[in-house]
């Protein structure tokens, strides 16, 4: 400070020079501005700009609490710069969304659903392995990207959900399953391209505070499950601010007056940050062509993800929605194209409780029905997404990465003036479809859900209710991988004892053969079907564990346990000799 300028004066002069006139300033802030520096101020106006006074109503004199002061601005720029638009454009959005749910506005207004465009596939059909060839070959030219934010406390687990084991079996884990499934379609690309040398598939893993530390620490503990650890990169999204009212006035937080609350924004995060990291850019430079998004505890997911790359490349869709079958009315979102009346169009998911309601308006009396598949004609959403990289990354450009997001606040009563608690902003990665022009190809690929879907997100008590819905735990999830195995080598010839029902956790499931392999072993059912040969049999009550990539199964009766470790450069016959 210079000399005889008090703070008073040297305020002054600093709000002089950055031409602010604080004059309806709350008090209690301009006697702390001598605290911060001149971008730190900016950011106060900014805040003061878009009614947020009550931030500073109950900071202290200067020479108290300044560090926590100090700290409040240092979490107000990372909110500021995490967010596409920066705080303002968050409040001014929220601010919409809070008016139109307050009003009770009904975002499908003025649209008529329609059954979209899209591809229905079969196991082992010759539409399916032709899929599944071309989806192989172009594996070289695609990139992952996990979504994997959240913990496991619907399971009552407090971990990562990653590192649960899919099976118990061989106690492989999410993760490791990933990571081995990427590495198989990676050598299987380079194999039928006839590639001189592998080209290494880049895989993205979206982390946040709760969950980036853990999921390094397992990759690194663990050699990053064979894969190298270039190829891997970790993108760690930010929380929100929270909201106090349906003016959009930021919450803070409970425990600390200098602290602004947040909670997590949701899994569409994955757009900007991909956006942001200039990852995106790299991919183009090397030439490739597909982004494939999933989800972090389906064990399933990639015996579908071959067949529906090769649906994409044929099809040449802008973006390709995994969907399995659907129940009318079933808890699951339906793949539908909205059509409004002022020409607009997108394929988009819509949320079970909204496209019964939104038939019923739009000229259909009985809403969500059943077809003559004995399924709804509106495939379900299972929120994994294939997206062709030139056209996403044209489209994020014009966005900033930003989707479309929604609000939904829990209201105290009828009159919607006062929220339970706080809300905030959230959106989600499939909804990044609501953006793009008419001329977008968007599609998607059906897959039955025995193959395609069985995610672990549950606890057991959960999981039985409703007793309708699928039960989606950690026992389901583990009995439909024996299931989707044993099915599909039946499918390949083997005989393979009907399952038998029972009950665990009480929840009763089928029980089929404890039947694994690595995906090397076989990432597509042409491979897995020239490895299976003749007379073979497996009893109900058999585990078999495959480990190797070349191991042929021929004239093999088991009723037991089978499991086999085998290098990567032997060869292994089994049988009854």
């Amino acid at each position: 400070m210079a000399s005889g300028l008090t703070t008073a004066d040297s305020t002054a002069k600093l709000l002089s020079d950055l031409k602010i006139d604080a004059g309806d300033w709350p008090p209690t802030l301009v006697k702390n501005l001598h605290l911060l520096s001149p971008d730190q101020i900016q950011s106060g106006k900014m805040l003061l700009e878009m009614g947020q006074s009550h931030l500073f109503q109950h900071w202290a004199e200067p020479g108290v609490d300044d560090d926590q002061k100090k700290a409040f601005f240092t979490q107000l720029s990372k909110l500021n710069s995490s967010y596409p638009g920066g705080l303002a454009s968050y409040i001014k959005t929220a601010r919409e969304l809070l008016a139109d749910s307050k009003a009770g506005k009904n975002p499908y207004d003025g649209f008529t659903p329609s059954v979209p465009i899209g591809e229905v596939l079969s196991l082992g059909d010759d539409n399916f392995i032709k899929f599944e060839d071309v989806g192989v070959k172009e594996a070289k030219n695609a990139a992952f990207v996990l979504v994997a934010g959240g913990l496991g406390e619907r399971l009552g687990y407090n971990g990562i959900k990653v590192a649960l084991p899919a099976e118990t079996t061989t106690g492989t884990c999410f993760l490791q399953l990933y990571i081995e499934s990427i590495l198989a379609l990676q050598e299987a690309s380079s194999r039928l391209t006839q590639g001189t040398c592998q080209k290494e598939i880049p895989f993205v893993i979206m982390t946040s505070d709760d969950t980036h530390t853990c999921t390094l620490d397992l990759l690194e503990s663990n050699s990053y499950f064979g894969m190298k650890a270039s190829q891997v990169k970790l993108l760690k999204q930010e929380k929100v601010a929270c909201l106090d009212d349906n003016d959009a006035r930021l919450a803070l937080d409970p425990h600390n007056k200098y602290k602004i609350q947040t909670k997590p924004h949701g899994h569409g995060d994955v757009h900007s940050l991909l956006y942001s990291s200039g990852l995106l850019n790299v991919w183009h430079d090397s030439r490739l062509r597909w982004v494939i998004f999933f989800q972090d505890t389906n064990g399933l997911l990639f015996k579908a993800i071959p067949a529906s790359l090769g649906v994409s490349a044929t099809k040449e869709y802008h973006v390709n929605s995994l969907a399995v079958p659907r129940k009318a009315k079933e808890a699951i979102g339906g793949i539908t194209k909205l059509t409004h009346s002022d020409g607009r169009s997108m394929v988009i998911n819509v949320e079970y409780n909204q496209l019964d309601p939104l038939l019923r308006a739009t000229g259909h009396p009985d809403g969500d029905v059943n077809c003559e598949t004995g399924y709804s004609p509106f495939p379900g959403n299972i929120n994994q997404l294939i997206l062709e990289l030139d056209p996403y990354i044209k489209e994020l450009t014009k966005t900033g990465g930003a989707v479309k997001e929604f609000v939904n606040p829990k209201y105290k009563d009828a009159s919607k003036t006062s929220f339970k608690s706080s809300t905030r902003l959230e959106c989600m990665m499939q909804d990044y479809p609501k953006t793009l022009p008419p001329s977008a190809r968007v599609g998607f690929t059906v897959i039955d859900t025995w193959l395609a879907y069985a995610p672990v997100k549950n606890n057991p008590e959960a999981a039985n209710i409703p007793k309708q819905n699928p039960y989606h735990s950690a026992t389901s999830g583990e009995m439909a991988i024996y299931r989707a195995n044993s099915l599909i080598l039946k499918k390949a010839g083997v005989q393979v004892e009907d399952p038998v029902q029972q009950v665990f956790n009480n929840q009763e499931v089928e029980v089929w053969p404890r039947v694994t392999w690595k995906p090397k072993w076989g990432i597509t059912f042409a491979e897995i079907q020239s490895k299976v040969g003749g007379g073979c049999f497996i009893s109900q009550k058999s585990t078999m564990a495959l480990k190797g990539r070349h191991i042929f199964l021929e004239n093999l009766t088991l009723d037991g346990t089978l499991i086999i470790n085998s290098s990567d450069d032997a060869k292994r016959d089994f049988g009854n000799r």
